[in-house]
């Protein structure tokens, strides 16, 4: 049974991870077992809601984070997260955790008891099997823990599955959900019940009281890291332009979108203030009433993010007046709304989650610190009601950001922005002469640059100016009129225009972009002075789960090559300005270049494998051809082969060279698919792809914690797992194998694992294909290693909007995977930099199935 002496040194996590001068939980101790082991179940409102199932044993409370609680269903296994062992004090423990705590949020105890192990509780904690009977006010009868894994579990993540056993106090889920029907604490009865515990989405942290700077600095101590500098710099963290609100909605804030310049505050270790626009323009002489004003906050070696803004008429923010404040040198009336905490007190708070930043600002920010120093609140509602309130009242539209996400210098999809119209930046090129009875100006000419750093015209702007504006305009531009049309191809729309050096940026507000990328209905909102015009280019909006996340530069591994940069000068691209992909803007000649810069990472995935093409002749979106056979003499650097290889069909092809991915480019393929097997010795696979393709309403981080219980189950049995995104909805694992085995055998296992996950996790997996029967579910596809079947190579593009791209990655990478097209074409550039580092060991790796489908139970066919 348990020991009696416990280890001295069990709640060192723990109390490495509170600050007890500020949460209100104990501290306690271990202490030695006496009497009847207890149990206790906390219901916790931290990021999300959550229930704490703890156990006695040796002197601590050994605890398990089970994200949708207890269930008395034994056919639902609930997930439970083994965390750090608490102390036994912490059994009546009910509370707040206040923000910029581990696990800030409200507890209370939902249930409470004895629990008894059937067995050694000390040996199945150690083996990753533990039944035991509990004896609670709610939850009675037999159960067990089950460490996935199990005996071969990794001690960085111990997943374990929470069952209840078939019994007189089982229930099916249907007919009674306990968390539901008792979701109040034991200690408040029937007054819980008339106040009900909020929901996890709605909760919103409670603020601590706030009397002075100085016990603000002490309660914030704990959060971030210390920097032995101050950085002199830093780069703000960007929104990606979105044209919907994540699928899901969990897990995200939204603020409203002030219309202004971003702006960046620096204290120093004295308390002098510097101010910096999102470029790195230092305006603090600008700007001195706003600096006076942090000042005045006692900051010291601190970093403040937030947006500048004027008040219009209507009390939303109003871009031309804060341009003429800047215009007049009259900037005492400016607002600066703070809305972010990257350092604090010497502190870097980057790596803190969203929520934890936010609490410790909103302190810093006194109800007395006036009107020029405002905190963005964050709003409690769905995102597109807010849209719509944010639009009636007059603001830009509003901004959703991850409420766990660090905080990430450059443009990230953990940060999004949904406008109320289209907006943008352009580059001024020209102007036209006013006509009738107007003055000035008549209309600016606008344009974007491509990805050659080309200025394109996208069409003028004649509205939106007050006659005063018009005349300051004009006494801007004179000075800056040269002969040359600075666009790439003269308007045919504009043939008496001054033309200007492209130097000056214009906020333009639209209704949409033409095909022939010209806006219409366009409305000027004023002239910018914090952004460079090299940088302007056209905004593409997607969905977020489509969005990129900013990816660190860094030397290339070993065993990474350097992509080639261009298309040969000897190989032509025909009609290579066509547009492929009208949501990105791709043209046929870019994903030639795209292959011909991929091609010495992608080979390494095409060599003797048959191949299967793609093509889709009118583009992304249109009608596509899958072709496995034949035309090889029309496609230079493919090769025919062996027609046996493939009896009754044309010979299948092979990709031996980077000419053969231009040419396909050339003959419209967009994608490049190939079997689980190589020429050489083809009826014998040398890989299994599982291929995780979520059903309507899976949530993308559902998907990554899908691949994680396949790598799980992988490891236990035996099998190597490596990890690519699929370029699409989902992602890819797959595990080498040494050619031993048939196709029939090797489909037949990987089907077997599949329906395992199926049956071991009901509520995330499902055995069978066909979109009806994963509705919220996902169907680890296994289909994919049948003979002839394909998957889609590492390093293809994909024939969907946006061209995302199947990329190899590091399992350590998934939790900042945004989605399976995390990586386009249009923004592939600084992954290549790791190429196929993430696979490195991938040959070596290589495994036989005959332990793996002797732990599964697997028998194969004769």
């Amino acid at each position: 049974m348990a020991s009696r002496n416990p280890p001295e040194d069990a709640l060192t996590r723990y109390r490495e991870k509170r600050n007890f001068t500020r949460t209100p939980e104990p501290e306690g101790a271990v202490e030695p077992a006496a009497g009847a082991l207890r149990f206790v179940i906390h219901k916790h409102w931290a990021t999300r809601l959550h229930y704490d199932l703890r156990l006695e044993c040796e002197g601590t409370m050994k605890s398990w984070a089970v994200p949708k609680g207890p269930s008395l269903d034994p056919r639902e296994k609930r997930m439970a997260v083994q965390v750090e062992d608490h102390p036994i004090s912490y059994n009546s423990f009910e509370g707040q955790i206040p923000p910029g705590q581990y696990g800030a949020g409200r507890v209370v105890l939902w249930e409470r008891g004895h629990w008894i192990p059937h067995s050694d509780p000390v040996a199945g904690l150690r083996d990753g099997h533990l039944k035991f009977t509990l004896q609670g006010e709610k939850l009675h009868g037999s159960w067990a823990l089950v460490r996935m894994g199990g005996k071969r579990f990794d001690p960085k993540k111990p997943a374990w599955l929470l069952i209840k056993e078939r019994d007189a106090e089982a229930r099916p889920a249907d007919e009674y959900d306990v968390t539901e029907a008792l979701p109040d604490s034991v200690n408040t009865g029937a007054a819980a019940k008339a106040q009900p515990a909020p929901k996890a989405a709605k909760q919103a942290p409670s603020q601590p009281e706030r009397k002075s700077t100085a016990k603000i600095s002490t309660q914030s101590a704990a959060l971030g890291s210390p920097l032995k500098a101050l950085p002199q710099t830093l780069a703000p963290q960007l929104a990606t332009l979105a044209n919907a609100p994540p699928s899901d909605g969990v897990g995200w804030i939204y603020e409203l979108k002030f219309d202004g310049y971003r702006m960046l505050a620096r204290i120093d270790a004295r308390g002098a203030v510097r101010l910096f626009t999102r470029s790195g323009n230092d305006w603090t002489d600008k700007l001195a009433s706003i600096a006076d004003a942090i000042k005045a906050l006692g900051l010291r070696s601190t970093w403040l993010d937030g947006e500048l803004t004027a008040t219009g008429d209507n009390g939303a923010p109003d871009f031309q007046r804060l341009q003429n404040a800047f215009d007049r040198a009259a900037t005492t009336d400016l607002i600066y709304t703070l809305f972010d905490l990257p350092v604090y007190a010497g502190r870097d708070l980057r790596e803190e989650p969203l929520l934890e930043r936010r609490a410790a600002l909103e302190a810093l920010v006194q109800k007395d610190a006036g009107e020029t120093l405002r905190f963005s609140a964050a709003f409690d509602a769905r995102a597109s009601d807010l849209v719509a309130s944010a639009c009636k009242i007059g603001f830009e539209g509003v901004i959703g950001k991850r409420a766990d996400a660090p905080y990430r210098s450059g443009r990230s999809s953990q940060w999004i922005k949904l406008k109320c119209s289209q907006r943008q930046e352009f580059v001024v090129g020209g102007f036209t002469e006013p006509q009738g009875g107007r003055s000035g100006l008549g209309a600016l000419l606008l344009g974007v640059h491509d990805g050659k750093g080309a200025l394109l015209y996208a069409g003028k702007v004649g509205t939106g100016f007050t006659d005063d504006a018009l005349q300051r305009l004009r006494a801007q531009l004179e000075p800056l009129v040269q002969k040359r049309c600075p666009f790439s191809a003269q308007p045919a729309d504009a043939r008496k225009a001054h033309w200007l050096k492209p130097t000056l940026v214009a906020e333009v507000a639209f209704a949409e972009w033409t095909q022939d990328g010209r806006i219409r209905h366009s409305v000027f909102k004023g002239l910018r002075t914090d952004k460079p015009a090299h940088s302007i280019v056209r905004e593409q909006a997607t969905r977020p789960a489509a969005t990129t996340a900013a990816q660190p530069k860094g030397k290339r591994p070993v065993g990474a090559k350097a992509p080639s940069p261009a298309l040969p000068s000897s190989f032509s691209i025909t009609h290579g300005e066509r547009v492929i992909d009208a949501a990105s803007g791709t043209t046929k000649r870019d994903l030639a270049r795209y292959y011909a810069t991929v091609a010495p990472l992608m080979l390494e995935h095409l060599a003797g494998r048959p191949v299967a093409l793609v093509r889709a002749p009118q583009g992304v979106g249109k009608e596509t051809f899958f072709q496995k056979h034949g035309d090889a003499e029309r496609l230079p650097g493919i090769e025919a082969l062996d027609p046996q290889l493939d009896p009754g069909h044309g010979p299948l092809l092979e990709v031996v060279s980077a000419v053969g991915l231009l040419s396909a480019a050339q003959m419209n393929v967009i994608e490049f698919h190939t079997w689980n097997a190589r020429a050489d010795r083809i009826e014998r696979p040398d890989r299994i792809t599982f291929d995780l393709d979520p059903g309507e309403g899976v949530a993308w981080p559902q998907i990554q914690e899908a691949a994680e219980l396949v790598r799980v189950l992988l490891r236990e049995l035996g099998l190597p797992a490596f990890l690519k995104t699929s370029g699409g909805k989902g992602l890819h694992v797959v595990v080498p194998l040494k050619r031993l085995r048939d196709w029939d055998s090797t489909k037949d296992f990987s089907q077997a694992v599949v329906q395992h996950l199926a049956r071991a996790i009901p509520q995330r997996f499902v055995g069978k294909s066909g979109p009806r029967n994963r509705v919220g579910k996902i169907f680890v596809d296994y289909l994919r290693n049948g003979r002839g079947a394909t998957t889609v190579s590492a390093w293809s593009a994909r024939a969907r909007p946006g061209l995302g791209v199947s990329v190899p990655v590091a399992w350590s990478e998934l939790p900042s995977i945004a989605s399976g097209a995390h990586w386009t074409v249009a923004t592939i550039e600084d992954r290549l930099r790791l190429g196929n580092g993430p696979w490195t060991g991938y040959d070596k790796a290589a495994s036989a199935l005959g332990e793996a489908m002797a732990r599964l139970d697997f028998t194969p066919s004769a």
